[in-house]
């Protein structure tokens, strides 16, 4: 199966194509390279050695996602632990990042305009990234380990940054007044949302915007037409941000922003991955997350400085309220004692995340010699906190980090070392009985790229990458198994290769082609996030994944255009004998391909079409191959009453497949087929 769909993948690359448009991201490291703009709906990276895929505001308008982590599904090696509600999406990318266990690993960053945001380990909760996709105007996904040593340390699957919106986005940096209101709906659990964007810049360099979104979904139905149990949700969000650019040249500025995303659930299952048939029982949960964020940035007329510091502080609070009676654990025990028990605790206990974060960073442009330089350098301080449960002790985790990354570029050839340091300190809240309260960890990682441009649209690139993971707060405990793991940290190892091509005129007169794929092989060992399979005590030796990720796009000067996205790939985990099996978390093979239809910006027609083979259930059993049709459209009219108007209308799941989701519950279906239509005026 893996071969037939290799070959499918590659002959619809031969028909893939795309429109490029150079521009180098601002702000991020070099050695990101070029965004293309193409004729299909999302840009693509070029000349560069770092797996990137960014979702612009106007795709994030046209999937009417319900969650940040449905949007993102659709990006190579991405996929979606019951990625249904907001609370329980998980985010995996490349085969790390949630299981079907927790909703976090530690080897997937997330971050809402630089603050880093999502929990530990916690047990059977996917809260990872709880937020509304209507906050934010961009979505980038970096995949792998050779993009992340700005971003922090262990990060293997790879990082997800998101991007609010701002108020020149509506306001067009002049003064006055703008906005916009969206209102949404989706016939399936009749979901609908309203956002509302307030943006005013009174006076020069001075800039407000405020958001609010409410969300409401009632419970889903599957394709055979059953009910999907707790997959309903209402979650108001909000975001404040202000502006304001002073100095000689407009060259400082400071931004200030706040975002919060609330859910209160009522007699819900406390295992949201639903994999367990309810042994944990029920419970009414309030998930409360929220992010500050204050950046001063100084830009003057000079090459070597582009300063930029970042204060963030992250808040994860969830508070649960178990349900007398509801898990078979209980037997005669009162609620009291049911709870005290570190066993069950789990199941009772409230947690919270509070991380605060100063990175400082400079990008210098210079030369040495006939080398030409684009070097970013920078320290970070973070410090996470972990409200203390009677199930594990919380506690304190410092942390401090160096990192820099040069992009050299000598003639054609393009080489990006990366270097990160960090240490950590992680004390605990309460006395451990017979062992230190406190543990010292540091590491040393890196990695680097290499680029080869031969001047006539292809490009071939090249990376290693290594990196550790330290421990955290939930490694603290007493046993065995968690001295093990406090006083080791996870190492990961990453080779890629591959090509891409970006080029005009290539079938027709006006066409345009971009066309990029790679393939990744990545070893994990010193394993302390995962167990042998029904072991409490034991962990994996290593676990060793690889895949080739594809993605292209083709647009016609008529408007046609042509965009696919897939991957292939397989893992095995090893046990300390040396057996093994496949790798429990391995992405599914998936390719996804978009036939479209532009008629200038008025109208936009799409029929995706997704196909995905290798899928596996939550327990392991094997699920049939499974084909979705998805139709989009999108009006926006330029004259008459309805200008600045976008109406926009989706199919999702058009011929109502009932299936279950790669790593899901066995007896959680996916949403069947679902009619959504959102409305949007700018004003």
């Amino acid at each position: 199966m893996h071969m037939k769909l290799m070959r499918g993948s590659a002959a619809l690359a031969c028909l893939s194509l795309a429109a490029p448009a150079a521009g180098q991201d601002e702000g991020t490291p070099g050695y990101l390279g070029t965004l293309i703009l193409t004729g299909g709906k999302r840009d693509l990276s070029y000349g560069t050695a770092l797996s990137r895929t960014v979702i612009d505001k106007e795709e994030v308008l046209d999937r009417q996602a319900s969650t940040v982590a449905q949007l993102i599904d659709s990006v190579p090696g991405v996929m979606l632990v019951n990625g249904t509600t907001p609370q329980g999406s998980g985010i995996n990318i490349r085969g790390f990042g949630a299981n079907t266990t927790f909703g976090s690993d530690q080897k997937i960053a997330v971050q809402i305009d630089g603050a880093s945001v999502g929990s530990e380990e916690l047990y059977r909760i996917g809260t990872q990234l709880f937020t509304d996709p209507l906050l934010y105007k961009r979505v980038e996904v970096l995949r792998g380990t050779i993009g992340s040593f700005a971003y922090g340390a262990g990060i293997v699957g790879g990082v997800v940054k998101l991007e609010t919106k701002d108020a020149a986005d509506f306001t067009g940096g002049a003064l006055g007044s703008g906005g916009s209101q969206t209102l949404e709906y989706s016939s399936n659990g009749d979901g609908w949302a309203t956002s509302t964007n307030l943006a005013w810049m009174p006076a020069e360099g001075v800039e407000f915007l405020f958001n609010y979104t409410l969300r409401d979904q009632g419970n889903l139905t599957a394709g055979d037409g059953t009910t999907i149990g707790n997959s309903s949700f209402r979650t108001p969000s909000w975001l404040a941000k202000g502006k304001i650019t002073f100095g000689e040249g407009d060259a400082q500025s400071l931004t200030l922003s706040y975002s919060e995303t609330v859910a209160d659930d009522k007699d819900v299952p406390y295992d949201q991955f639903e994999t367990t048939a309810n042994s944990f029982g029920r419970v009414d949960r309030r998930t409360d997350t929220s992010q500050a964020v204050l950046e001063y940035r100084y830009n003057p007329a000079s090459d070597l400085i582009d300063l930029r510091a970042n204060l963030s502080y992250a808040d994860q609070t969830i508070d649960v309220d178990y349900i007398d009676g509801s898990s078979p654990f209980q037997g005669g025990q009162s609620v009291a004692a049911f709870c005290a028990s570190p066993f069950t605790g789990v199941i009772c206990a409230d947690n919270r995340y509070q991380t605060t974060k100063l990175t400082v960073s400079n990008r210098a442009l210079f030369s040495t010699g006939t080398v030409a330089h684009d070097m970013l350098a920078g320290a970070e301080v973070i410090r996470k906190e972990r409200l203390d449960a009677a199930s594990s002790p919380g506690g304190e985790d410092r942390r401090f980090a160096l990192f820099v990354v040069d992009e050299m570029s000598i003639g054609q050839i393009t080489l990006t070392p990366a270097l990160r340091y960090e240490h950590s300190r992680i004390e605990s809240a309460v006395p451990l009985a017979g062992v230190p309260d406190s543990y010292d960890n540091d590491a040393l990682m890196g990695g680097l790229a290499l680029a080869y441009d031969f001047g006539n649209g292809l490009s071939i690139f090249g990376s290693a990458a290594y990196t550790e993971g330290l421990p955290i707060i939930d490694d603290l405990g007493t046993a065995a198994t968690a001295q093990r793991r406090i006083g080791m940290t996870e190492k990961s190892q990453t080779l890629e290769i591959g090509a891409e091509y970006t080029g005009l005129d290539v079938l027709a007169a006006g066409d345009s082609l971009t066309l990029r794929g790679n393939y990744y092989q990545t070893k994990l060992w010193d394993i302390t996030s995962y167990t042998v399979s029904g072991s409490t005590t034991v962990d994996l030796d290593h676990v060793q994944s690889e895949g080739f990720e594809l993605e292209a796009s083709y647009g016609t000067q008529s408007g046609f255009y042509v965009d696919l996205a897939g991957h292939i790939g397989k893992g095995r985990e090893y046990d300390p004998d040396g057996s093994s099996t496949v790798w429990r978390i391995s992405p599914a093979d998936r390719v996804q391909l978009t036939l479209g239809k532009r008629w200038s910006d008025d109208l936009d027609l799409s029929w995706e079409v997704v196909h995905a083979v290798d899928r596996r259930d939550a327990l392991g059993a094997d699920l049939a191959d499974v084909t979705r049709h998805n139709l989009r459209a999108t009006w926006q009219p330029d004259q008459g009453w309805l200008e600045d108007t976008a109406v926009r209308f989706g199919v999702e799941n058009l011929l109502d497949e009932a299936y279950v989701g790669h790593l899901s519950s066995p007896t959680r279906q996916a949403p069947g087929r679902t009619f959504k239509v959102s409305v949007t005026r700018t004003f």
